[in-house]
């Protein structure tokens, strides 16, 4: 094998432990940042440090950005704005608990939404809506919120957008069961995850309903 050719090959390897190591540590925490200065992130993973400011400018960023859209691609995988409004991989294990919370339509979920907001909102729930960018902040709000599933697309003129879906038209798609869980439990669950996370890791990281 040549030299190019092996290292080639010796990348590739290594790409694959870190989507690796990545993954494996999804699965063990059910959530993970994609930057944090303490929590579990996908920047720590790749780079083996916390990563300060944008983690674009790093060495290692096309490194950082591969790992997190196989990550995003990944069947267990559901990304959200969750913890501290950033962007949270959760895995399968606690989606009926998301899922739950964002069809509860709670006070604190709807009580500081824009009209513009609101009105984006009554579209998406009858059927899912590709933003243009007027509606960039009342997609992020609805997102903050958990009122809604989204997902990075790419349009057709080579820009990027975001598709903004219901939770019942996501959880139609992913073949998820109507869930039982009870709003109360559901919160619960997820704060009893979000604690120890804090406690194991020295942090703050909030959830939706305490900011």
């Amino acid at each position: 094998m040549t030299e190019p050719r092996k290292h080639v090959e010796q990348l590739k390897v290594a790409g694959r432990s870190e989507s690796q190591r990545v993954l494996a540590a999804l699965k063990k925490h059910g959530l993970l940042l994609q930057t944090d200065a303490r929590l579990p992130n996908v920047c720590a993973l790749v780079t083996g440090a916390p990563v300060r400011g944008s983690w674009w400018a790093h060495p290692r960023s096309h490194d950082i950005f591969r790992v997190s859209c196989g990550l995003a691609e990944h069947p267990d995988v559901l990304v959200i704005k969750l913890v501290s409004s950033k962007v949270t991989y959760v895995h399968r294990a606690l989606w009926p608990y998301v899922v739950t919370i964002g069809r509860a339509r709670a006070a604190w979920q709807l009580e500081s939404l824009s009209r513009a907001a609101l009105e984006l909102l009554e579209e998406v729930d009858g059927t899912p809506v590709q933003t243009a960018r007027g509606f960039a902040k009342p997609a992020s709000e609805l997102e903050k919120m958990l009122l809604v599933s989204s997902e990075q697309v790419h349009t057709a003129a080579g820009s990027h957008a975001r598709r903004l879906e219901s939770w019942d038209q996501w959880a139609q798609r992913k073949g998820l069961a109507q869930s039982k869980v009870k709003v109360d439990e559901a919160i619960d669950a997820l704060e009893q995850v979000m604690d120890s996370l804090n406690r194991q890791f020295h942090a703050r990281g909030r959830l939706p309903w305490h900011t």
